[in-house]
């Protein structure tokens, strides 16, 4: 077998867990803290710096390939699994999956997925511990065949060398106005996410909120080269349903009236509600997508909370209770369900956005654009971390190299041809 040991290394994500519950219900931001009484189980404090758990597999050769496991910034809620426990996690890991590493092919990615990640105790393995292993996997997969792992994907899943560059979305954080003017100047493809996440932020009837649209509008104008035309994004955690009542005819006529406001662009609206289940996000947000298209609004929904795993993801699809589907890469689990999820997207004709979290590592943030070039999605996340440049450049460069080594090997399999 290939795989003859595996390492594991206590790290760091990017970012900060925060409990989403306590800032919902009003926990006061204090400088970079928030004060108030944690309400998620597994939170010691409303913000608590994010943990990783890196996992290197030892191949024959004695090259040592690796992965990163870590939750998202909102643990614990939306439906999304716990806080990550690098102990808990740790532990499981060296009892249950190491010894099924060493009794795999790792040559055989999606194969070798299926038997580590069989269930265990009649239930699935911890998400983020899947989506590290599986990281790590694809890049045995990749030195194994001495290819990329983009070429992986492809080959596993019968998708041709991809030639279109995807187009990246960064996130603001809160910083809002100093970030929104860096992801201007570098030319961002969609931006900036804004991070709407309190009612302070919303405003009274999103008044707030309006303005900031409107004024990174304005500033896009300002600050950006000629024939410059972002996608605008922006992330609202619930709060138009929170601010203006659950009714999907009052919240679709609300986004209408913020497209309206910037006529110029595409508008994507990312969470708009949180209706408290996966089958009542479904159905209110399906009514909310009929009602924006049929009345011909350019506003596109994102579904991100309670739509977490691959049949998750399925069923929203399958409903069309969403313009574009955010595939949180630590939720839905095997990085290999991640592009699962974007061929299912497509299937159905609904956008695939191969998304994340800020407390990701720059390891997971370079496997998600291997997943995302191989399988042609509508757009990726820059991460980690919640700053513009760092993510930015992360992903982008990686996906620069990426392409021009496809581009290599393309040229390559021509001329022998």
């Amino acid at each position: 077998m290939q795989i003859k040991d595996v390492l594991l290394a206590p790290g760091n994500g990017a970012f900060f867990y925060d409990d989403q519950d306590a800032i919902r219900s009003g926990a006061i931001q204090d400088g970079f803290i928030y004060v108030g009484t944690p309400k998620t189980a597994g939170f010691k404090a409303v913000r608590v710096p994010a943990s990783s758990l890196s996992v290197g597999l030892v191949l024959a050769d004695d090259k040592v390939v690796w992965g990163d496991m870590m939750s998202v910034q909102y643990s614990g809620a939306g439906g999304r699994d716990p806080m990550f426990d690098i102990k808990e996690i740790s532990d499981l890991t060296s009892q249950v999956v190491v010894p099924r590493l060493l009794d795999v092919d790792a040559s055989l990615y999606v194969d070798a997925c299926a038997k580590v990640f069989e269930p265990f105790q009649h239930g699935r393995l911890p998400l983020a511990l899947e989506y590290g292993v599986s990281q790590a996997l694809l890049r045995a997969a990749a030195h194994l065949q001495r290819t990329t792992m983009a070429e992986i994907i492809c080959s596993e899943f019968d998708l041709p060398l991809p030639t279109r560059n995807v187009p990246i979305y960064c996130q603001s954080g809160d910083a809002r106005e100093i970030n929104v003017d860096k992801m201007i100047l570098k030319a961002v493809d969609v931006l900036p996410h804004g991070l709407i996440n309190s009612r302070q932020k919303f405003g009274v009837g999103g008044r707030t909120f309006m303005e900031f649209v409107k004024w990174v509008a304005t500033r896009t104008r300002e600050l950006g080269p000629p024939g410059y035309q972002p996608v605008l994004h922006f992330d609202v955690y619930g709060w138009i349903g929170q601010e203006i009542g659950l009714e999907p005819q009052t919240i679709a006529d609300f986004i209408c009236k913020v497209a309206d406001a910037v006529p110029d662009f595409t508008l994507n609206i990312e969470c708009p509600a949180d209706f408290g289940s996966t089958q009542a996000q479904i159905d209110n947000y399906a009514r909310i997508v009929s009602i924006l298209n049929d009345q011909g609004s350019s506003a596109r929904i994102v579904v991100d909370e309670r739509c977490n795993t691959l049949e998750d993801i399925r069923l929203f699809a399958e409903a069309k209770a969403a313009h574009l589907v955010q595939i949180k890469t630590p939720d839905v689990g095997s990085i290999a369900d991640t592009a699962r999820a974007v061929l299912l997207c497509k299937e159905h004709k609904v956008g695939a956005y191969v998304g994340g979290s800020c407390t990701e590592t720059d390891l997971s943030a370079r496997a998600s654009v291997h997943i995302s070039v191989a399988t042609q999605a509508d757009m990726m996340l820059a991460k980690p971390g919640m700053g513009v440049d760092e993510g930015f450049s992360i992903v982008g460069n990686e996906q620069n190299r990426l392409l021009a080594m496809l581009n290599r090997h393309r040229t390559q399999n021509e001329n022998v041809g």
